[in-house]
């Protein structure tokens, strides 16, 4: 038995349900003959038959279905998923922007408390938690800069994967941790507040912002993204084109950086099935229509 299919059942024996990706971390791209959710609403993507199709629906815990996973993308990397559907959130430190720092400032806070976690192939750290049994949102910096929160609708990727840039494995951290309840204060921190929606603007595709005037640019974020994910059926690529008005305004705002900005909407537009250069021009056309560089 290898050692990534040993991983894999022993995921799945936690209860985990888990999938392989690409090298590259993104999911296997779906057969020609299985639609994405635009093109086919009615296709059923969690109870779909392909081994590899629509991400991280194809994670299951059955063990034969694993093994055929694993020899259908030998070399990819082993993933779970994260939310509900395995009682796990996970914390995502990254190095490289500022992550550490940010998260002595979260363990001095009390939000983050010892629980099991994985050394990531750049040097990294994942944290699980429990899952509280309510919802909890993907986000990126949403708790500060380099920390990233894996919860419904993700994923995040388990030992013994191999990190595509470094060459250097994920593994699970030596102390044998259990993995423990998120504390509540974390849980109110990656939980967006309720949003009262503000009166139309009188100009503009997108309500309520104006350059220089958002009291509360996270949660007017938040709104922003759900509107792309609610969108209905043919209207996404629309919507992520309003709503990327509405975040280039809040980039001339001061209150983020294009590059943020850029990659909060191409995570959004990937949520809803968008492909890379649909998201590109919904991007460049609503940050050209505000006069904002890219």
């Amino acid at each position: 038995m290898s050692d990534m299919l040993a991983a894999a059942l022993a995921a799945a024996d936690r209860g985990w349900p888990v999938f392989m990706l690409g090298r590259s971390k993104r999911p296997v791209a779906n057969c020609p003959a299985c639609p994405k959710a635009a093109v086919d609403p009615h296709h059923d993507r969690e109870a779909c038959p392909c081994l590899t199709c629509h991400g991280f629906y194809a994670a299951t815990r059955d063990p034969q279905r694993i093994a055929a996973i694993l020899t259908a993308v030998p070399r990819g990397q082993l993933a779970v998923r994260t939310g509900a559907a395995s009682g796990l959130v996970v914390i995502d430190v990254d190095p490289a922007h500022d992550g550490m720092d940010t998260l002595l400032g979260l363990i001095e806070a009390g939000l983050t408390p010892p629980t099991a976690r994985v050394v990531t192939g750049s040097g990294g750290l994942h944290l699980y938690y429990a899952h509280p049994g309510r919802s909890i949102p993907n986000s990126q910096s949403a708790l500060g800069p380099g920390i990233d929160v894996r919860g419904d609708g993700g994923y995040a990727v388990l030992p013994p994967s191999i990190h595509q840039r470094t060459g250097r494995p994920y593994r699970w951290a030596g102390d044998g941790r259990a993995v423990e309840e998120m504390a509540p204060a974390l849980v109110t921190a990656c939980v967006p507040a309720p949003v009262s929606h503000p009166r139309p603007a009188a100009t503009g595709p997108v309500t309520g912002i104006s350059a220089g005037a958002i009291s509360y640019p996270d949660r007017l974020l938040a709104v922003l993204l759900d509107r792309v994910r609610t969108a209905a059926k043919g209207r996404h690529r629309v919507t992520l084109y309003g709503a990327a008005r509405g975040v280039a305004r809040m980039v001339t705002a001061g209150c983020m950086t294009t590059t943020h900005a850029v990659q909060v909407l191409t995570d959004v537009g990937h949520e809803v099935d968008q492909t890379d250069r649909e998201i590109r021009e919904a991007i460049s056309g609503a940050f050209r229509a505000e006069g904002v560089a890219l």
